[in-house]
């Protein structure tokens, strides 16, 4: 059983992270009997927190929501995970990095010695976005999102009128960020990057949401990298057997599928915008392999090694 204090801080956390908690499955979490469980929440009463009791058959207890909590507790596992999500803000693609090294160094000075020194103790050097965008940017898209509320907004290289847009949904990837929205203009979904975008202010009217032509936006996003219209899933896709071993084919290959034959080959699964494209994919391993399928990956195949032949004939 761990100590009272330790315990107190893993309730609160607990009870911050949903809004019901039945006192019995709050026990077993803890490793507590609900009489002890009773206990600690009136403590934390006594410190502050506003936690109600819902009442039943097992009871249970919730945070009210919207209130103000006393200053900051972290546990051990929250402690690290806001050093770390603080420390790794360049590679999130928002220009926010000498806001989180304030907002780092303000944390660690309330937290308790023995947090604070494993804090110290997580150092790493990560990769920074490729494009940054601006909080306010960020701030101004997402509300409107979250209000659906028309958004107008000038886009990087394109002269003329501003965009119109109702905005669907703001999706982070590959470090960099994108609004998925329907726009007015073109009467059609469009995907557009948040660091090339300026809104314009005040917000526009309330809009009735669209349904999106996919499951959810972040499957919007990477069906349209792939070239596909909703579904993420390449457009060409095929089969061959490398003769490698999957564990010197498998690290090259982001989304594919690779299975051991035996010790020195192996079957690849994977897709690409063309057939030829998939073809020069699997040409980068510089080993011999054989199209299983399907007939056009074949043709693919057979129409590139003429290319080649072609391109190595001395003129």
């Amino acid at each position: 059983m761990v100590g009272t204090s330790s315990r107190m801080l893993t309730l609160l956390s607990l009870l911050q992270t949903r809004r019901d908690w039945p006192g019995h499955v709050l026990a077993e979490r803890l490793g507590v009997t609900p009489r002890t469980v009773r206990r600690d929440v009136d403590r934390l009463r006594e410190l502050g927190y506003k936690i109600g009791a819902a009442k039943g058959r097992h009871g249970g207890y919730r945070l009210a929501a919207g209130s103000e909590l006393p200053p900051l507790l972290f546990d051990d596992a929250q402690a690290v995970a806001v050093a770390v999500a603080l420390q790794d803000a360049p590679s999130s693609g928002v220009a926010i990095d000498e806001a989180a090294q304030r907002a780092l160094a303000t944390v660690r000075q309330v937290m308790p010695s023995r947090l604070r020194h494993r804090v110290d103790g997580i150092r790493f050097t990560g990769t920074e976005a490729t494009s940054r965008v601006a909080p306010d940017v960020l701030e101004t898209v997402s509300a409107a999102t979250r209000d659906r509320r028309t958004l107008r907004f000038d886009y990087a290289d394109e002269d003329g009128p501003a965009r119109h847009a109702e905005p669907h949904s703001v999706v982070a990837r590959g470090g960099r960020w994108y609004l998925v929205a329907w726009d007015l203009d073109r009467a059609d979904w469009r995907i557009f990057r948040l660091d090339r975008l300026a809104p314009r202010t005040p917000g526009g009217a309330r809009f009735t949401p669209r349904a999106l032509p996919a499951p959810d936006a972040r499957t919007f996003v990477a069906a349209r990298a792939k070239g596909s219209p909703a579904q993420d899933r390449w457009p060409c896709t095929g089969e061959v057997v490398v003769e490698l071993p999957a564990r010197e084919v498998a690290p090259w290959v982001e989304d594919g599928e690779v299975t051991a034959i035996d010790e020195r080959s192996c079957r690849l699964v994977a897709g690409s915008w063309s057939w030829t494209g998939l073809v020069a994919l699997v040409l980068r391993f510089d080993a011999p392999f054989t199209v299983v399928g399907p007939e056009p990956l074949r043709a693919a195949a057979a129409a590139l090694s003429t290319r080649l032949a072609a391109a190595a004939t001395a003129p």
